[in-house]
C-alpha cells in the first residue's frame, strides 16, 4: 500500500522518471535501509517505494527488450544481416 501522505512514496509520472534515475533512487534507499537506526515509519515507506521502483525498472527493461527484438526483426526483414560476434 502506498502512503498517500508522503510524496516520496508516490509513483511519479512515467515521463518524469528515467530508468537510470530509478536505479539511483533504489541505491539510495538501499543505503538508507542498511543503517541500523532507521525509523520504522521511514522503513515502511522506503520498502514500499523500493518495491514500486523495482516493478517500474522491470517494466522498462521488458519494454526495451520487446522494442529491440522488433527493430532486429525489422532489419532482418529488410535483408540486413546480423553482425558476427
Amino acid at each position: 500500500m502506498t502512503d498517500t501522505k508522503n510524496p516520496e512514496t508516490q509513483p511519479p509520472e512515467r515521463s518524469e522518471l528515467g530508468y537510470a534515475q530509478a536505479v539511483m533512487e533504489l541505491e539510495k534507499i538501499l543505503e538508507q535501509l542498511e543503517t541500523a537506526d532507521i525509523d520504522v515509519d521511514v522503513l515502511s515507506g522506503a520498502v514500499e517505494r523500493a518495491a514500486w521502483l523495482l516493478k517500474y525498472c522491470r517494466q522498462r527493461i521488458n519494454k526495451a527488450e520487446v522494442r529491440i527484438k522488433e527493430v532486429l526483426a525489422d532489419l532482418e526483414d529488410q535483408g540486413v544481416p546480423e553482425s558476427e560476434p
